[in-house]
């Protein structure tokens, strides 16, 4: 059974063992993204590369920085697991997004196996008895490998999500279709919106969610509560200028603004400014709603944003007309998307912006 923990609470049947590479632990390693390929031993063994590998899984995107992942490591074995309780209940009651965050970390473990040249075998939702086991992954030097994916491993620890607004250079048509090719060798859809008047659209659908969502105390709420200052290995640093780089979270006393009130009229204007600064919007979807469509869509999603990365391109997210119900469907027919719409980005090129913290690796590796 996947094992899960509250945030910041410990469960008294949970047994944790440090993980450590090199002798050095996890907690000492001044910055997650600061890792190199070369700290990898090249007599390394295919398990010390499998645990290694999760640093990379690790750096995967997620809302509100959660990392609502746990993997379950046993020799070349691992189980990708959801930690439910560290799920959004107010903005993601069906943890459809909490399922694409976990997603996103298998691909960015499925990027790094490939580089250390290690073939492997996926078997998505092997226990019938256990929703929280998404993945397992097994080391099989027998599997064929995905060359088509190893181009990506390089821009793994530059990503990042960029919520500055973009330069108004157009993202070529080449490049364009590149991003959604990425999402259909993953086996889901995608949709590049350009034209003006469906933008315009969009924007309006984006702004209407604003202002559903931050009348809602209890979003306001539980934002708030991902919203900090100071050193810490999740959430949404105020630093970073969080919460789709709308305000300025610069001091303590902005998130219990956002927590006592609505502020959506703010909200939905930067919202706007950041839609007119963006010379692309890139829609992606799926066939259905189920968990296995959501995982597909995870990985889909961290494809692309690899990709685009590659490009010198960065992205953002607006998803809010996806997450408010009543705006989804709306949303679906104004871009004219067969499939149900997952995931809202935005693209450009941007001046680069300071990772999110990760968490310490023992905190997601159990062994």
């Amino acid at each position: 059974m996947c094992i899960n923990r509250r945030r910041g609470v410990a469960s008294e049947h949970e047994t944790y063992r440090t993980y450590s590479l090199h002798g050095m632990n996890a907690d000492t390693m001044p910055n997650a993204w600061d890792i190199r390929e070369t700290d990898l031993s090249p007599l390394a063994d295919d398990a010390i590369k499998l645990r290694f590998a999760l640093r990379y899984a690790a750096l995967a995107p997620s809302n509100h920085n959660a990392q609502p992942w746990r993997f379950l490591v046993d020799g070349t074995t691992v189980l990708v697991c959801a930690d439910r309780n560290r799920a959004l209940s107010v903005v993601d009651p069906y943890d459809r997004e909490l399922i694409m965050g976990c997603g996103a970390a298998l691909f960015n473990l499925r990027v790094a196996l490939q580089r250390f040249g290690l073939g492997y075998t996926i078997k998505l939702f092997p226990d019938p008895d256990d929703p929280d086991v998404l993945a397992r992954v097994r080391v099989d030097r027998g599997s064929p490998r995905d060359t088509s994916i190893a181009t990506l491993f390089d821009v793994m620890t530059r990503r990042v999500t960029n919520r500055s607004a973009f330069a108004p250079t157009p993202v070529p048509e080449d490049i364009q279709d590149a991003l959604v090719q990425a999402a259909l060798a993953e086996g889901v859809d995608a949709v590049s919106i350009g034209r003006t008047d469906i933008r315009d659209r969009v924007a309006e659908l984006v702004t209407q969610a604003d202002h559903l969502q931050l009348r809602d105390v209890r979003f306001r709420r539980e934002l708030a509560s991902w919203i900090y200052t100071g050193t810490h290995g999740d959430g949404m640093p105020a630093y970073a200028g969080s919460v789709g780089g709308l305000l300025d979270f610069t001091v303590p006393i902005m998130a219990a603004a956002i927590r006592t009130f609505a502020m959506d009229d703010g909200i939905a204007a930067s919202h706007q400014r950041l839609l007119d600064h963006s010379p692309m919007l890139l829609c992606i979807g799926t066939g259905e709603d189920s968990p296995f469509a959501w995982l597909a869509c995870g990985q889909a999603l961290e494809r692309v944003l690899l990709t685009a990365t590659k490009f010198e391109l960065s992205a953002s997210f607006l998803n809010q007309p996806i997450e408010v119900e009543q705006l989804r469907s709306v949303l679906r027919r104004e871009i004219a998307m067969e499939a149900l719409p997952q995931v809202l980005l935005r693209i450009g090129r941007a001046p680069s912006v300071m990772h999110t913290p990760r968490r310490a690796m023992q905190e997601v590796v159990v062994e």
